[in-house]
């Protein structure tokens, strides 16, 4: 190994650890309070749980912040040696450009294999046990689900509201209750006010057994009409808060193994829900390769970036790396698995394309 490998490679790969750390932490943060913030504001859960969160979310973030770390490291780090007459020096001392990058291209085969490993076994079982842990924390305390304050959506076709608790008792209590639009034999559209509500929980059937005292129920008719409706007591309405964990199968909590296990046992699954299964999977192998097909690209477009302006080289990175992972959902609009695919693939051999072609007439500046 030449001290030129090790020297740019060192520069490259600490550059592109820290541009992980920053742009993980951005996602991370980020999605952590997307998906957990009902947990927080309707739950409370104890401070410890975020952590845990957070480490389940981290696999799936890092499927973008390796490739986009690693390619603004390399346009950074090449701006810099070029800036600075660094290239210019290694080249009158015999070294070509493709040698000079020969440290970049292991270390983006590296990170890709690392990419591979996170997305293909890692990122999915991730996926399942967040999901998993959301729901074992909805059920360890149901009631905080009826705590006041916060409108509470965990529930099937329903939105709660309570004012205040007295005791075990709600005060103020609002529900909204909808139908979906695909769901004719849906629940009937209803609102429904009561002034004091004491309920019961039961875990075997996973339900609030609700009695209403001072309750007012406003309905909607088939022609459009409200009706409404007062009753002093109205006893055992029932609220089911099973429904809040999720039940249809996604491609994106399940490994290669268990979707192809899936497809086999149902075979009645709609064509394009197929197709989509299938897709996923290819997805994830193409994801892999993007930090090598980053490596193709960075460096020369590295070379016109200078240190003065920094900015140049982090716009570059965003706008590739934004173009690279948005034009992947293109390939939702196709309707042949081939065809996705090969949208899938395109911007990985777009970009090796595009370097080869740059790396010509970087050679011959």
């Amino acid at each position: 190994m030449r001290i030129s490998d090790r020297y740019i490679g060192k520069q490259v790969l600490w550059s592109t650890v820290f541009a992980i750390i920053v742009l993980s932490l951005v996602l991370v943060l980020g999605s952590l309070f997307q998906q957990i913030r009902p947990l927080l504001v309707e739950q409370k859960i104890p401070f410890g749980m975020v952590g845990r969160f957070a480490l389940n979310i981290l696999p799936f973030s890092m499927m973008f912040t390796i490739p986009w770390g690693f390619l603004s490291a390399v346009l950074l780090v090449f701006g810099r040696l070029s800036s600075e007459q660094e290239l210019t020096g290694f080249r009158v001392a015999g070294i070509s450009l493709p040698r000079l990058s020969a440290p970049v291209f292991v270390l983006a085969l590296a990170l890709s294999g690392l990419c591979m490993w996170l997305n293909v076994r890692v990122a999915p079982k991730a996926k399942a046990s967040l999901d998993d842990m959301i729901y074992k924390e909805v059920m360890r305390d149901p009631k905080a689900l009826l705590d006041p304050g916060a409108v509470q959506s965990r529930f099937s076709n329903q939105k709660v509201f309570v004012e205040a608790k007295d005791g075990d008792a709600l005060v103020g209590f609002h529900m909204y209750q909808t139908r979906k639009p695909n769901d004719p034999n849906g629940p009937t559209p209803a609102y429904i006010h009561a002034r004091r509500v004491d309920f019961q929980v039961d875990q075997a059937r996973q339900q609030f057994a609700l009695t209403l005292d001072g309750a007012y129920f406003e309905t909607k008719n088939d022609k459009g009409e409200y009706q409404p409706a007062f009753t002093e007591d109205a006893k055992y309405w029932f609220l089911n808060f099973s429904d809040s964990r999720p039940k249809k199968p996604r491609s994106g909590t399940m490994t290669e193994d268990e979707i192809h296990a899936f497809l086999d046992t149902n075979p009645k699954i709609p064509e394009q829900a197929k197709r989509t299964f299938l897709a996923d999977i290819t997805k994830r192998y193409s994801f892999s390769m993007a930090c090598l097909a980053f490596a193709f690209v960075g460096v020369p477009l590295g070379l016109k970036a200078r240190r003065q302006d920094t900015s140049t080289g982090l716009i570059l990175s965003m706008l590739i790396a934004a173009g690279y992972f948005l034009s992947t959902f293109v390939a939702d609009q196709f309707r042949t698995l081939e065809a996705m695919k090969a949208a899938l693939w395109a911007p990985n051999v777009l970009c090796v394309i595009l370097g080869l072609v740059l790396f010509r007439r970087a050679r011959f500046r």
